[in-house]
């Protein structure tokens, strides 16, 4: 005859899991106590509540930056600011008429950005298309950047295809061409079928989508200057200085603060002579804010190569630097 209680203790377990015990009181009866599977079930779902609790405390983010906050938070470029808040704000007017059916005047938002390289320009580009967003001038707010490598194709015909392509990449958004005065070359028409595409697509598409031409100063000036188009098109410039030697600096300081790391202060004295020597023998090339960036990265690559074969490394060694004395 077959073991009723085997028979029954195996359907248990199959159930409520292998990890309850054989629950046999004295008198070889099986008696499970009602309390085991509520347990078991309740310590099962508090494991299930744990992980996922510290699975979404490692996936906890920042409550996302308004624009103008992530604009205000940038170093210097005060006249830079003063500008887009003026333009955000007459934008945010004419959209306000707009929606309550008043007559608006019409305000071009299309733009030229002329300065050095890594004076943050194409930061401010894709806060400002965040911002247009936020306000209801475009609908999707994504930055599309290219250059005239993302335009121009080598036959004839080819280009209007691939700068199509760029531009319904950028409806709902804006679209940044950086070097721009590199499609007016002398020469060769391949960069003036992109102009010209562009220019078909921004009076095609007045309200869906805006287009930001960045590059060095004089460039860009003769660039909007050459083509009746363009100079109809962009009439606001916002010219983006060089940093000075201490906004270098914070610039550095903010990108130690970012990546954890500190600095003593010898090191930090040795930072900011680097950074004055960087600035006052700038030339026409001085690329500002990507210069502070390249030195941090030797920094560091320094400090790794210091502490890379090291024993027992602790915390403060990996986010501490020193100056290098190699």
């Amino acid at each position: 005859m077959r073991d009723v209680n085997s028979d029954l203790m195996g359907i248990y377990r199959d159930f409520f899991g292998s990890e309850l015990q054989d629950a046999k009181p004295s008198d070889g009866t099986l008696r499970p106590e009602s309390g085991d599977a509520d347990k078991i079930a309740a310590d099962r779902e508090e494991s299930r509540t744990e992980a996922k609790t510290a699975e979404q405390a490692g996936e906890a983010k920042e409550p996302e930056k308004s624009g103008m906050e992530e604009l205000n938070e940038l170093i210097g470029l005060a006249t830079v600011k003063h500008d887009v808040e003026e333009l955000v704000g007459l934008a945010r007017v004419m959209k306000m008429r707009q929606d309550k059916g008043l007559k608006t005047v019409p305000v071009s938002l299309h733009l030229v950005f002329s300065g050095n390289p890594g004076t943050g320009k194409t930061t401010v580009a894709r806060i400002l298309a965040k911002l247009y967003k936020e306000i209801g001038i475009l609908t999707t707010g994504q930055l599309v950047e290219t250059d005239r490598s993302g335009l121009v194709a080598g036959y004839v015909g080819q280009t209007a295809i691939k700068t199509q392509k760029k531009i319904q990449e950028a409806m709902g958004g804006v679209l940044f061409i950086d070097e721009a005065y590199t499609l007016n070359q002398e020469g060769e028409n391949y960069g003036q079928e992109a102009i010209d595409t562009i220019l078909k697509a921004m009076e095609d598409n007045r309200d869906r989508f805006v287009v930001i031409v960045a590059g060095y100063t004089e460039l860009m000036k003769n660039f909007v200057e050459s083509n009746p188009g363009l100079k109809s098109r962009f009439n606001k410039f916002f010219e983006f200085p060089d940093y000075t030697a201490d906004e270098l600096q914070q610039i550095f300081e903010l990108q130690c603060s970012k990546y954890q790391y500190t600095l003593t202060d010898e090191a930090d004295a040795a930072v900011r002579d680097e950074i004055v020597r960087l600035e006052e023998s700038k030339g026409e090339n001085f690329a500002n804010a990507r210069e502070v960036r390249n030195l941090f990265e030797k920094i560091i690559t320094n400090q790794a190569a210091r502490v890379a074969d090291l024993e027992d490394v602790d915390e403060e060694r990996l986010f501490r630097r020193q100056r290098d004395r190699r």
